[in-house]
């Protein structure tokens, strides 16, 4: 049956970019119940001159690699320097100076860009940002959970879809939440960006750190519901890794499980060993696979043609995907915005 499914969607994923787009073949589907697509680390400066432009790609997830820079005490934007900022975003807060101004700024300059470009496009269709902590949380140093959130807070306000939004006042956990199908509609999220964080792979690789970003922010959200404030939160924990079954099982404090509803892991390993995807899509969590140009049959990881884009988008939609992420940001704009509905 998997490969019979797979034939269909790949028949199929010309149609995609014709009805997809504006979700026009579908009633109002949740946030959810759709497929969509994202950028890996859409803040290097080799896949976008400006963050501006990602934003302006159409891609429903972009990437930020984050630093907590415990020495200069700032969230640093970089893939592999801790301590200096090497991106895309630029030192601009009005839509007037986007696309002009210095490049290279720390994370409050990135959010301020995404400020200054919704006021260009208030409409725009709900963007995932992804973050990786790459070194994790320093509470210490005044960068932890609580400081992630003012900042966020403060640069993009109410312009934030949050976990107390999936909570409302119906659901004490999102695991509720979620398998209550309780997301908004698409079109209720436009103008909204939706915050994902997962560890970052130096934290997970120093010996000495055994308190994750994900298990340290899921903390924080039940600490914070449990005070009454769960409306501080700007952002939603994943867990970090394809596996099967409920993989949430790995954390042995069972009070943070149910604060988990973002998953993320490689599409290949989901699709290869054949795990049941449903689970995800039946409780309506959130799955990103990643790397999604290696499930077979392989494509280019940064320039595929549209329709193997459109191809995947379908295939991965069919296992159940939220979103499917690679390099892929020379796409145009049609095919990044492009929606699926999910299997």
């Amino acid at each position: 049956m998997r490969v019979v499914r797979r034939l269909a969607a790949l028949a199929g994923a010309a149609a995609i970019l014709i009805a997809i787009p504006g979700n026009a073949h579908a009633a109002t589907p949740t946030f959810g119940e759709t497929t969509t697509i994202g950028t890996h680390n859409a803040y290097e400066k080799d896949k976008y001159t400006y963050w501006a432009q990602a934003l302006d790609s159409g891609a429903s997830l972009l990437e930020l690699d984050v630093y907590a820079d415990s020495v200069n005490k700032r969230w640093r934007v970089s893939h592999d320097k801790p301590l200096a900022n090497d991106n895309n975003c630029e030192y601009a807060d009005e839509p007037s100076e986007l696309y002009s101004k210095d490049r290279n700024q720390d994370l409050g300059s990135c959010l301020d860009n995404m400020a200054a470009w919704e006021q260009l496009h208030p409409d725009h269709a709900p963007i995932v940002v992804k973050v990786e902590m790459k070194v994790g949380f320093d509470n210490d140093a005044g960068l932890g959970p609580d400081e992630f959130d003012t900042l966020v807070s403060q640069k993009l306000g109410s312009s934030v879809y949050k976990p107390s939004d999936l909570l409302g006042s119906s659901y004490s956990t999102p695991d509720a939440a979620a398998k209550a199908n309780a997301w908004p509609t698409r079109d209720a999220l436009k103008g909204k960006f939706v915050f994902e964080l997962i560890p970052g792979t130096v934290e997970e690789s120093n010996p000495l750190d055994s308190y994750w970003t994900d298990e340290e922010y899921a903390d924080h959200l039940r600490d914070l519901y449990a005070a009454g404030n769960i409306a501080a939160a700007q952002a939603f924990p994943a867990v970090l890794g394809a596996a099967a079954g409920d993989p949430r099982t790995r954390y042995s404090d069972t009070t943070i499980r149910p604060w988990f509803v973002f998953f993320d892991g490689d599409a290949a390993t989901y699709v290869n060993n054949a795990y049941d995807t449903s689970f995800y899509s039946t409780n309506h969590y959130i799955l990103i696979m990643t790397d999604a140009y290696g499930v077979s049959p392989a494509i280019s990881s940064t320039d595929p043609t549209d329709a193997e884009v459109a191809a995947r988008l379908s295939l991965l939609a069919a296992d159940h995907a939220s979103v499917i992420t690679s390099d892929w940001s020379a796409k145009s704009a049609s095919v990044l915005s492009s929606v699926a509905t999910r299997g």
